[in-house]
């Protein structure tokens, strides 16, 4: 004859498996997430936030810059106006000396 477990095996056995449900359904979760991610990263990758076109990318000094065709729209990524000031300050004092040269 079989054993009725008692109501704290019960209870155990209950909690334990709606800690493993929990534990799936986050991490299902977490895959679509990163699934969802990926799918917008990929439609917008290299588009034109203003009109959507694609991008295409030009090297300003030492700043690969991206450019769009159709609207003409400038687009820097994180440090790249810093960079791009940073070279423009370089040059500074060099163009002072041409000036006063008279060149």
């Amino acid at each position: 004859m079989p054993v009725k477990p008692s109501e704290k095996e019960e209870h155990f056995f209950i909690e334990k498996e709606l800690k493993a449900r929990l534990q799936k359904l986050e991490r299902e979760q977490q895959a679509l997430a990163a699934a969802e991610q990926a799918r917008l990263k990929e439609l917008h990758w290299l588009h034109c936030p203003k009109c959507g076109q694609k991008l295409a990318t030009e090297m300003f000094g030492r700043v690969e810059i991206d450019v769009c065709a159709n609207c003409k729209g400038l687009w820097l990524d994180a440090n790249e106006l810093d960079a791009i000031m940073a070279e423009h300050h370089e040059k500074e004092p060099l163009h002072r000396f041409l000036k006063v040269l008279g060149a």
